[in-house]
């Protein structure tokens, strides 16, 4: 590999170019802002610099943007990311404008540019440099590039249904992958699922005098009387049948837990923290992080919240809450779960809107890919990675990978700060550079691994 990684090292600033300008481009799929663009934009990438045959593929949504290189080997190793962007706000809390992918301190800084752009690009750039030094990849490579994760990848479900031939693969690297605090590479064998709702409680057909209070319900009330039903102050979840398909770790999941590296006390100093939940550490914290569910209160709105005082009876509350699933958890089961559990519990006027839901995926340790890829990242990186059963983080991995048989493992260019969905969301450049060089090296190892 000196030779791929020479080129990338002598194409440093043109790889680098190639990123700010996709993070120049709004990619903001909760807003329809830039969308149809940069999908463009990406497709032009793929075609121009990798070869591949490139094409939107139209879903009920955004498209996908798909790209296949077909070099005629028996192997074939798929690479999903995605497009899209959250929105930038709060805009006046970046030191740069988001979108203008500005470089300083050896970071660049853009919204994107860790979740998802600078993944997306390093992995064209891989192939770019690998087919430009020996001609072709060794290894067929196709490119899944989606417009919706931000928003919950709401038609992803969908295409991989329309397309199954284009999701064929022996191996997907999936989209995001980060240092932890001790600037260790962190190697992804699984996500969490996701069920994501919102609950709405309504009263009267119109705020009112707080003065009425006495005699008129509040809605906000109900709501939070609704919400303190649903987990106790031990972080147990309190939804009749919720754990009947959480399993605990195997024993080849608990030796990963033991050797994983979670580095407590920079991550505590890292949040300005005393003490992580319930005063966990060691095993039973990282337990707890990879293989526990959760229930999360995302946002809660109702009445008046601005400056001074506004004596007001709200009409009606709404709360958003997202469930992280395990195991063999079903978003949609969970929900039904979950609307039994209000009508039980005398909740039944509260409105339960699914806005989206994800299984759980995880890849066999055992998996060639693994292999493949833990048996090389100390040549770019010149130490081993840590080692994750599963982030505690979501994403559709089911439906493009496990669903269909295929194995998947994420790594990436991130940081520990890079800061998603934040103001200032940022990577470091030799980040970016290390991996595209993984990347490669991925492309070329990969095809000279045995199947299991």
């Amino acid at each position: 590999m000196k030779e791929v990684y020479q080129y990338i090292d002598d194409h440093r600033e043109e790889y680098i170019e190639w990123l700010r300008d996709l993070c120049r481009q709004p990619s903001v799929a909760a807003q329809n802002r830039g969308m149809e663009t940069t999908a463009t934009m990406v497709e032009d990438y793929l075609r121009k610099k990798t070869g591949a045959v490139s094409e939107q593929l139209e879903t009920s949504g955004f498209p996908v943007v798909f790209g296949e290189l077909d070099t005629g080997a028996e192997k074939t190793l798929s690479f999903y990311n995605h497009y899209d962007v959250q929105p930038e706000d709060p805009i006046e809390l970046w030191e740069s404008d988001p979108f203008s992918a500005d470089i300083r301190d050896g970071k660049m800084y853009a919204r994107g540019v860790a979740d998802n752009k600078g993944n997306l690009m390093a992995r064209i750039c891989a192939v770019h440099a690998y087919t430009n030094v020996y001609g072709k990849p060794p290894v067929n490579v196709k490119f899944i590039f989606e417009g919706e994760e931000e928003i919950g990848s709401v038609h992803l479900e969908e295409f991989a249904d329309r397309y199954p031939d284009k999701l064929a693969s022996d191996g997907c690297i999936w989209e995001f992958g980060y240092k932890n605090p001790n600037g260790q590479l962190q190697v992804s064998l699984g996500v969490k699922g996701m069920l994501y709702v919102e609950l709405e409680a309504t009263g009267a057909n119109t705020d009112l005098h707080s003065a009425n209070a006495a005699v008129i319900e509040n809605p906000a009330w109900k709501l939070i009387w609704a919400l303190s039903t649903l987990k106790n102050a031990q972080e147990e979840i309190l939804i009749d049948g919720f754990y009947d398909r959480v399993h605990a770790p195997t024993p080849i999941e608990k030796k990963i837990l033991e050797d994983m590296n979670y580095e407590e006390d920079a991550t505590l100093s890292a949040l300005d923290l005393d003490g992580f939940l319930l005063g966990l550490s060691g095993m039973s914290l990282k337990e707890k992080l990879l293989f526990q569910p959760t229930c999360t209160i995302c946002g809660i709105e109702s009445g008046y919240t601005g400056e001074g005082s506004k004596t007001v009876l709200p009409s009606k509350a709404k709360v958003k809450l997202d469930f992280r699933l395990v195991g063999d958890q079903d978003p949609n089961e969970i929900l039904d779960l979950l609307k039994n559990h209000l009508n039980k519990n005398g909740f039944s006027d509260i409105n339960v809107t699914k806005l989206s839901g994800c299984h759980p995926a995880k890849t066999d340790p055992s998996d060639p890919l693994v292999s493949t890829i833990v048996n090389n990242v100390e040549r770019v990186y010149s130490e081993k990675p840590v080692v994750l059963r599963n982030t505690p983080g979501t994403g559709p991995m089911y439906d493009i990978c496990q669903k269909q048989g295929i194995p998947a493992v994420s790594l990436g260019v991130g940081n520990e700060n890079s800061r998603n969905h934040a103001p200032n969301e940022n990577i470091a450049i030799q980040d970016y550079i290390d991996g595209i060089k993984m990347m490669a090296t991925i492309v070329h190892e990969f095809a000279n691994d045995p199947e299991e």
